[in-house]
């Protein structure tokens, strides 16, 4: 976000209990018996960077449960950094990221729309998002957890920003499901996406509390545009972005409009005044509507998804958002993109 959003200008000397401030010269200046609350300071950050530990302890089990080593003789010597002993690496040819097999992965809980529709093991879709390919994939995922989440969780809390990561990561996986059958899914940047998106659009309901609106709203774009861009790239499931992101972006008007800055005002008013309604008549209507719209497309994808259904059998054009064929690569063979191939599986990483 802007690095310049509310609590600017004479807002910077207000506090939370009423006392007074001083001036440049010395004076006291009466403050209002009220403060928009400034929650980058309100907020300790401690549930991202759980998440983070989460994710870094799931990854070492699987290194620990996939042990290399062991399968030696079908690879010939050949597991990077040996030294490391069963937490060593699979070979370059069958896992560039520096990880375990696909099999390790899906045995696991890796996205794989088989096991979760013929198979009714819907919680894939959840365990996914702790699974990374490998330590490259988790590294640049974790990163942009560090970089997006914490300060979203200082300025809404641990509560808010929890729901919207978990909720957002399962609606890219439903996505990605719908859309991919030939390939193990894994990673949180459906989730990452969701925090994306949810910045997006606590920008958009909280315009009028935003200093340069227009360099936050076009900085925020171009960040997002990148990113989904990247997404047409082999390897990489872009359906699982997509569909993180606009969970998080209904949950942001859902769950992150700040209060009106007469209501806050008008809390300390005698009984008679009028009280100005806690939110702007558009962020009410911007919580309806985007709460229906959630709830009905993570319904009818649900019902598609276990009714066996094909989202490409839908939607004939919507491969081009996750893979786009060029004189480098193709995107033959799978719904997706062209991914990775271990030995008997084909395997997709959402960075």
């Amino acid at each position: 976000m802007s690095g310049q959003d509310i609590e600017r200008g004479q807002r910077a000397n207000k506090n939370r209990t009423g006392s007074s401030s001083s001036n440049n010269n010395g004076a006291h200046v009466p403050s209002p018996p009220y403060l928009i609350e400034d929650t980058e300071t309100q907020w300790t950050s401690w549930l991202v960077p759980m998440f983070v530990v989460a994710n870094v302890a799931v990854f070492i089990v699987v290194m620990y449960i996939n042990d290399c080593p062991k399968h030696d003789q079908a690879f010939k010597g050949k597991c990077v950094a040996r030294f490391l002993g069963r937490f060593s690496f699979e070979p370059l040819r069958k896992n560039p990221l520096l990880g375990s097999s696909s099999h390790t992965l899906e045995k696991l809980g890796g996205l794989e729309w088989t096991k979760v529709v013929q198979k009714h093991q819907g919680w894939r879709l959840i365990t996914c998002i702790w699974l990374h390919a490998g330590i490259i994939h988790l590294l640049v995922n974790m990163l942009c957890l560090v970089f997006i989440g914490i300060r979203l969780e200082q300025q809404f809390g641990f509560v808010r920003i929890g729901v919207i990561y978990l909720l957002s990561g399962f609606g890219g996986s439903v996505l990605s499901c719908l859309f991919i059958r030939n390939s193990i899914s894994v990673g949180a940047s459906g989730a990452l996406f969701g925090l994306l998106g949810a910045m997006l659009s606590e920008l958009l309901t909280n315009w009028s509390l935003y200093t340069n609106k227009a360099a936050a709203l076009i900085t925020l774009l171009v960040i997002i545009a990148i990113n989904l861009a990247i997404g047409i790239l082999p390897h990489v499931d872009n359906f699982a972005h997509i569909g993180g992101f606009l969970t998080g972006f209904f949950l942001g008007f859902v769950l992150l409009p700040r209060p009106r800055y007469g209501w806050l005002d008008g809390r300390n008013l005698p009984g008679s005044a009028a009280i100005k309604s806690k939110y702007k008549t558009h962020q009410y209507v911007l919580w309806l509507v985007s709460l229906v719209l959630l709830i009905a497309g993570l319904t009818v994808a649900l019902v598609m998804l276990f009714r066996g259904e094909n989202g490409n059998d839908r939607c004939r054009w919507c491969h081009y958002m996750s893979c786009v064929p060029t004189s480098s690569w193709n995107c033959e063979g799978n719904s997706s993109n062209l991914v990775i191939h271990f030995k008997h599986k084909s395997f997709t990483c959402n960075f």
